[in-house]
């Protein structure tokens, strides 16, 4: 038996040469590596891959406080920039990015961003890099790694993007799509709905690539803002910018370790979506107010806040939800509410209540998710301007729906987590006025503003949009619609 040390091949006539030296395992690398191939692979979300990796890493001992921040950058900050990394990786090699094998590109976007996107020193991140590589791709691959990353490392990010990204004056929305790492196509749809000059539509293509704040809602009659604030600390929180119901996390922070959200009195919901609720539930109505519906209420955020305020006005909600598991997930969020509550797993195209039958009613319903790219950065590159035209039929169908089940003097909120114009203003118009076949439905529109204090740049109204750059929340949209007849 030969105990002595493998040795690397030697050109140099056969001699051997430095011993063979096994790769550094980094568990922090190596589990974002896992969560980017997850999200390759398997279509899967980033906020729904990473927190299961980190509880078992934390569980197993090998991570600390520190491990997982860095891991949490890494795979968010690669997503988010993946568009504006993969144009300087492609310019570093001498073949088209399609026929450099997926887990390749991983460890190279990781790479880049940690050469252009953190503060790790060069040596540092092209060492970890080229080690990983030599982990989770084979020594030969690795070789390719440390090459293409030596020559990232030659620039910064804002001298690559003078290199690789056209200039504004000969193609703006291209420009932007590689400055910012937003499809071309993106830009050019959120540039219509904002309107205006260059500086807005860069603001809010930045926005999408900032990290958002953990923000909680205090479920009314259940908890407080002042506990919330008290549980977190008056140093790691702060109170809502809008809602009378939020406290943000600044510090970010476990949100589960706080007795509030493990007992379901409070839970995590973006400023946006809390302010949808708080407004249809605010709405004027003509005559009784007794019965709520959410109509597409999974995964149960909105409908626990409505919950919450229909049982402080003696008001009943039912919250229905098409998949069955999703059903369960609104089921849990309510769970507790001190008022009356019903959880259904229906369609809301098909629904099985009555025409007429509810005060209030809500259509959270499903779109793009344009408007929370700063959350789900992945979508970005998932999405494709066709999925927006099967979308159409369905949110359209769900808001003659919600327009036939409140009853005459009750009030509709048409919501979508997305600006696209084709998703928002037009939908409900096409509706009203019955384009494409269907009849006109008579309802009246309601300015959504004075149900929004405080909150500013809020456009022309009567319906409502809102911004990561403007308001710090998901680019949410609000039409509320009063039937007349």
């Amino acid at each position: 038996m030969n105990d002595s040390p493998r040795r690397s091949p030697n050109p140099n006539g056969g001699k051997t040469g430095k011993p063979y030296r096994r790769p550094k395992k980094d568990p922090v690398r190596i589990l974002a590596f896992e969560a980017l191939r997850a999200v390759d692979e398997r279509d899967a979300y980033a906020n729904l891959v990473l927190p299961p990796l980190l509880r078992k890493a934390r569980e197993g001992g090998t991570f600390d406080t520190r491990d997982a921040a860095l891991a949490t950058e890494l795979v968010y900050g690669t997503l988010r920039r993946q568009g504006t990394y993969d144009a300087v990786i492609a310019a570093c090699i001498d073949r088209p990015l399609r026929e450099v094998d997926p887990p390749v590109l991983d460890v190279l976007a990781l790479g880049a961003h940690q050469l252009l996107g953190t503060r790790i020193p060069t040596h540092a991140a092209v060492s970890a890099s080229v080690e990983l590589a030599r982990v989770v791709l084979g020594d030969g691959r690795a070789k390719f790694v440390n090459a293409v990353l030596r020559k990232i490392s030659a620039n910064d990010l804002d001298g690559w993007l003078e290199k690789v990204a056209p200039s504004y004056e000969d193609d703006a929305e291209d420009h932007l799509a590689v400055v910012h790492s937003h499809p071309r196509w993106i830009v050019s749809a959120l540039w219509d709905a904002l309107g205006g000059g260059r500086a807005g539509i860069e603001d809010l293509l930045e926005a999408d690539n900032e990290r958002p704040e953990v923000t909680l809602v205090a479920r009314p009659g259940r908890s407080t803002t002042e506990e919330l604030l008290d549980a977190v600390g008056e140093d790691a929180a702060l109170p809502g910018r809008w809602s009378p119901y939020a406290v943000r996390m600044a510090e970010g922070g476990e949100p589960g370790a706080l007795d509030a959200v493990r007992e379901g009195r409070a839970g995590v919901q973006d400023e946006g979506s809390q302010l949808v609720a708080a407004a249809l539930a605010n709405a004027p109505v003509e005559g009784r107010d007794e019965l709520w519906l959410d109509g597409c209420a999974g995964p149960g955020g909105k409908a626990a806040l409505l919950a919450a305020l229909a049982a402080g006005r003696g008001a009943a909600l039912l919250a229905s939800e098409k998949q069955p598991h999703r059903a369960r997930l609104v089921e849990r969020a309510l769970a507790g509410n001190p008022g009356p509550y019903q959880v259904v797993a229906a369609d809301g195209t098909r629904p099985p209540w009555l025409p007429g039958s509810f005060d209030r009613v809500l259509m959270d319903v499903p779109c793009s998710g344009l408007g929370a790219l700063r959350r789900r950065p992945e979508a970005r590159w998932r999405r494709r301007p066709e999925d927006l035209e099967g979308f159409a039929p369905l949110q359209r169908g769900l808001l003659r729906e919600a327009l036939s089940a409140v009853r005459v003097g009750g009030v509709v909120g048409y919501a979508t987590c997305s600006p696209h114009l084709a998703e928002t203003r037009i939908v409900v118009d096409d509706v009203l006025k019955g384009r494409g076949g269907a009849e006109p439905i008579e309802a009246e529109w309601i300015d959504v503003r004075p149900l929004m204090p405080g909150v500013a740049g809020l456009g022309d109204g009567p319906d409502v949009q809102l911004w990561p750059h403007l308001h710090g929340t998901d680019a949410m949209y609000l039409a509320l619609l009063r039937r007349s007849a």
